[in-house]
């Protein structure tokens, strides 16, 4: 079987993300998690991945639609 390599792509695109402007807004999270999603698994790269990425987010970029979409990320694939 070939190996899943989605977090590459994940980690290529939170690199692009804080990047662009040195913060990450809920729709470039949601996009990150939707290549996350897009084979129906979520594997432990993943996951890695993710909770890489969270923790990287700011106080300052929490606002509803961010606070929103981490609850998302939470139900869907740490539940």
């Amino acid at each position: 079987m070939k190996e899943n390599r989605d977090y590459l792509e994940m980690s290529f695109q939170s690199i692009n993300c804080f990047a662009d402007d040195g913060k990450l807004d809920a729709e470039e999270l949601m996009k990150i998690f939707a290549i996350a999603k897009r084979d129906g698994v979520v594997d432990d790269n993943e996951r890695r991945v993710l909770r890489n990425i969270i923790s990287r987010i700011k106080p300052e970029e929490m606002d509803e639609a961010m606070r929103e979409a981490l609850e998302e990320i939470r139900q869907e694939f740490i539940a």
